[in-house]
C-alpha cells in the first residue's frame, strides 16, 4: 500500500499530518484535517482502515503536545489517571463498533452538539479565562471519569469534536482554564488514541507503514502548537477553540447532508 502512494499523495498526507498535529495540541479537531485527507488519498481502502491508520500519527502527535504541556502546565496527577482509564476501556468499546454501526446515524446528533458547544462558548466571553473550580475534589473526579469514558467511546468509534467535547466539559462544568483544559484533553486523547490502535490494530485495520510515517509530521506539528497554545495562553486557546468547531459543524454538516442526498 505505501509503495502505491505517489509522491504528492504522500507529501499532500505529510501536509495534512503536520496541520492536524500544530492544531490538535493548541485545542483540538486535529482530525478535521487528517481524517479527511486520508479518506481522499487512501480512497481505495475501506473507511475503518482509514479510520485505524488514522490513529497512530495521531497518538504520536498528542503524545509529544502532552509531554509539551506536562513540562510547563501543573495539572493534579490524579485527575489525569482517573481520566485516561476510562478513556481508554470507552475508546476500544467504540472502536470494537466502528465497522458494525453506520456512523451517519450519529452525524446529526454530533452537529447539533458542536452548535450547542459553540453558542454556549461564545455567550460567555470570559469562560475559561482564568480557573475557578467548581465541586469538590470528589464530584469533580466522578464527572471526570465519566466524561472521558462517554467521550472515550465517541472518539473510538467517530471522532470528530473529542478535543472540542473534552475541553468545554473541564471548562464549563469543572472550571478549568482553557490552557489548563487543553493540556488535560491531550492527555486524555492519549488515553483514547492508544484504546482504538489496541482494537484496530488487533483486527488488521491498520496501514503501519502509512501511520508511522505520517506520525513524524504529526509530531513536529504537535510540538510547535504546544509551545504556540503555552505562549498565547487561554485566550488564544478560547480563540482558535471556537474556530475549529466551528470548522467541525460546517464539516459533519456537509458530510450528513451529502450522505443523505
Amino acid at each position: 500500500m505505501f509503495a502505491d502512494l505517489t509522491l504528492y499523495t504522500f507529501a499532500f498526507l505529510a501536509l495534512a499530518a503536520f496541520c492536524a498535529g500544530l492544531i490538535d495540541a493548541i485545542a483540538g479537531g486535529g482530525g478535521l484535517i487528517q481524517l479527511p485527507a486520508l479518506l481522499i488519498g487512501l480512497d481505495k481502502t475501506e473507511t475503518v482502515v482509514v479510520l485505524g491508520t488514522n490513529k497512530v500519527p495521531s497518538i504520536f502527535g498528542t503524545t509529544a503536545s502532552a509531554l509539551t504541556y506536562r513540562r510547563n502546565i501543573k495539572v493534579s496527577s490524579k485527575l489525569l489517571g482517573v481520566m485516561a482509564l476510562p478513556a481508554f476501556f470507552g475508546s476500544m468499546g467504540g472502536a470494537s463498533l466502528a465497522s458494525l454501526i453506520p456512523t451517519e446515524v450519529l452525524k446529526p446528533l454530533v452537529v447539533v452538539l458542536l452548535i450547542a458547544v459553540l453558542i454556549y462558548t461564545w455567550k460567555r466571553p470570559q469562560l475559561g479565562q482564568i480557573e475557578s473550580m467548581r465541586h469538590d475534589e470528589g464530584k469533580r473526579l466522578k464527572i471526570a471519569a465519566f466524561a472521558a469514558l462517554v467521550i472515550g467511546f465517541y472518539d473510538g468509534i467517530i471522532g470528530p469534536g473529542t478535543g472540542s467535547f473534552l475541553i468545554l466539559t473541564l471548562v464549563a462544568v469543572m472550571g478549568f482554564a482553557f490552557l489548563s483544559a487543553s493540556a488535560i484533553a491531550k492527555v486524555v486523547n492519549v488515553a483514547t488514541n492508544a484504546g482504538a490502535i489496541l482494537v484496530f490494530g488487533f483486527n488488521g485495520e491498520i496501514i503501519w507503514k502509512v501511520g508511522l510515517t505520517l506520525a513524524v509530521a504529526n509530531v513536529i506539528g504537535g510540538l510547535i502548537g504546544a509551545r504556540i497554545a503555552i505562549r498565547g495562553g487561554s485566550t488564544l486557546v478560547r480563540k482558535v477553540f471556537m474556530g475549529i468547531t466551528a470548522a467541525l459543524i460546517l464539516k459533519v454538516a456537509f458530510d450528513t447532508y451529502m450522505a443523505l442526498r
